[in-house]
């Protein structure tokens, strides 16, 4: 059983940074806490975005305390450009969380979508749709990147309560049947 944790999950970017909150209770169950969008679009200098960014993750370590910070990888699209600015912006939150002893966890934007919608592919509102339902909360369509990184948040919560998390040679057949031969007849 998982033991009770506080979750931040982020969604980086350099002109909007979604956040999610997730406490999970003694229980197991997770409760939602906070949620936000840190709008930097009317930031210029890229250097000022980062350090807005990093204040902004260290605030929210100092109130919620979190045991773990869930961040989307930056995966690559067709302009390497966009993979480092979002690098970096990852990069500010994680060393804030990390400055308050919070492990880091990356999760691809497919697997949170996976995790949350059963579609690797699905669209934000799907992911918002999902999110509302499993925290019982109403959230605003303005919100969008939030329940991003409260997917981002619930994906890392999945894996925490799995009974296979943590265990290696899981994921195909092969990898089973190489790891238990006994069990096969």
């Amino acid at each position: 059983m998982i033991k009770a944790c506080t979750i931040l999950g982020i969604d980086p970017g350099t002109n909007l940074l979604g956040f999610g909150i997730v406490r999970v209770d003694e229980a197991g169950k997770p409760h939602f806490v906070d949620m936000g969008v840190l709008d930097l679009r009317r930031v210029d200098d890229i250097y000022e975005k980062l350090r807005i960014i990093y204040e902004k993750v260290d605030a929210l370590c100092e109130l919620h305390h979190p045991d773990d910070l869930a961040i989307e990888s930056p995966f690559y699209g067709r302009n390497a450009q966009v993979i480092f600015k979002l690098g970096r912006a990852q990069g500010a939150a994680m060393t804030a969380a990390l400055k308050h002893e919070a492990k880091v966890y990356e999760y691809a934007p497919r697997k949170a979508k996976q995790a949350i919608c059963g579609n690797g592919a699905a669209s934000k509102e799907q992911v918002a749709l999902m999110v509302e339902k499993t925290l019982g909360i109403n959230i605003d369509a303005k919100y969008l990147d939030a329940t991003d990184a409260l997917a981002i948040a619930m994906c890392h919560y999945y894996v925490l309560s799995s009974p296979l998390a943590g265990k290696s040679g899981g994921g195909s057949w092969e990898k089973f049947i190489a790891a238990n031969p006994d069990r096969v007849k």
